[in-house]
């Protein structure tokens, strides 16, 4: 191929910051795109277009990635082009860039089908630092000014907490001759890790008011961490509970009774714990029996994990990775977290081996493990409570 994807990733999520300063990751994403040094906002989009890539940043909850997708040849310009914006951003336009973020959560806000997710880590996690939002709140990113958030950059976006990660056609010992020269030895430099805990198992249920014309649900628990070996296991549960069209949820929520449209699990890892979850999208006079069937799903889960159905599953898994890993894109985000956090970088045939590894027993003990309805928490945004109330009796009850 012609093209290169690089990635610069930072140790600066959601995380690591402090409550008052809730969203100041997510911030400074946007705010390394209006200026640095040498480069205006203005010089940063006419570079980027002038070359034909594409550029854009992600925030999680533990790491900021800023990347690019470019032609070989443009390999240095577009590496000295992110390493100016990520290492010394100029923040000059703070407060316009402010008001577009906050623009950003009111949107984000009035999108239920993605506001769940978060309110479902926060009933999870509780008052674990995994159980903050993303994007932050309004009354926190109000209030950062300049220095604040440029205290909290200097901290974090700052050799050694910094990754450099590529793939495509590109040449390694020029990338690490690019690297050495734009992020140069920082001696004095600290990046402080997360602090790492790992959070009580809670069975809560929180709903939020919302005039909406479905109900959207999450129900979910602790899962496996990053460096785990069960999550492989993990992931082949996963895929016969709801991650494929003839999973168990899709299947008996939506193919067998037409509950919901949209019906899925999923699996988030991070250093000291995970979350494994479930989200159902359904109308009032459906809700309660789409939760029903979940929870009878789940109950019975140990049990679907025959040898045909984790042979299938383990199939469906080695397609999807392989299929992801053909893009530079997929195989750079792979690189630059498992280096940024420490985990080991496995080939594509390493990773069809773990797989293939997966036992019905391992299946079994990773649903026991992570799968017990009695200890997952939910969370539901809709009209009123009634009918989320109805299917959540026993549940630590929150209402907002």
């Amino acid at each position: 191929m012609r093209s290169v994807a690089l990635g610069l990733w930072i140790a600066a999520g959601s995380r690591l910051e402090p409550p008052e300063l809730g969203g100041v990751s997510h911030f400074i994403e946007h705010l390394i795109f209006k200026g640095s040094e040498h480069y205006s906002s203005w010089d940063i989009a006419h570079l980027f277009d002038d070359m034909g890539a594409e550029a854009n940043a992600a925030t999680s909850r533990e790491h900021t990635v800023v990347h690019a997708h470019c032609l070989d040849d443009d390999v240095e310009q577009a590496l000295e082009l992110l390493a100016e914006m990520v290492a010394r951003p100029s923040f000059v336009e703070l407060d316009r860039e402010r008001e577009v973020v906050l623009e950003e959560v009111a949107m984000y806000e009035d999108t239920p089908i993605e506001v769940i997710h978060d309110d479902l880590a926060a009933v999870v996690f509780g008052d674990h630092p995994l159980g903050r939002p993303i994007i932050g709140r309004t009354d926190t990113l109000a209030s950062m000014d300049r220095e604040t958030v440029a205290a909290y950059h200097r901290a974090h976006y700052v050799n050694p907490g910094i990754v450099v990660a590529a793939a495509g056609h590109v040449d390694h010992e020029q990338l690490c001759g690019l690297a050495s020269r734009y992020f140069g030895p920082e001696p004095d430099a600290v990046v402080l890790p997360a602090s790492l805990t790992l959070p009580p198992v809670r069975h809560a249920a929180r709903f939020t008011a919302k005039d909406t014309e479905q109900y959207h649900v999450c129900l979910g628990g602790l899962g496996p961490r990053r460096a785990d070996e069960d999550r492989f296991a993990a992931f082949v549960v996963d895929v016969i509970l709801g991650g494929s069209w003839s999973s168990r949820l899709f299947q008996e929520v939506r193919e067998k009774r037409g509950l919901a449209y949209s019906i899925y699990s999923y699996t988030s890892l991070y250093t000291d714990t995970g979350m494994t979850a479930v989200y159902v999208g359904s109308r009032a006079e459906a809700v309660a029996e789409a939760l029903r069937v979940i929870v009878d799903v789940l109950e019975n889960l140990e049990d679907d994990m025959s040898e045909e159905a984790v042979s299938r599953a383990r199939n469906h898994l080695k397609g999807q990775t392989v299929l992801s890993m053909e893009s530079p894109g997929s195989r750079m985000q792979s690189l630059g977290r498992c280096i940024l956090m420490g985990q080991p970088v496995l080939s594509v045939d390493e990773m069809l081996a773990r797989i293939d590894a997966v036992t019905v027993d391992d299946a079994r003990a990773a649903v026991r493990r992570y799968w017990s309805p009695a200890s997952w928490s939910a969370a539901c945004i809709g009209p009123e409570p009634g009918p989320f109330r109805a299917a959540t009796d026993g549940f630590a009850w929150e209402e907002r």
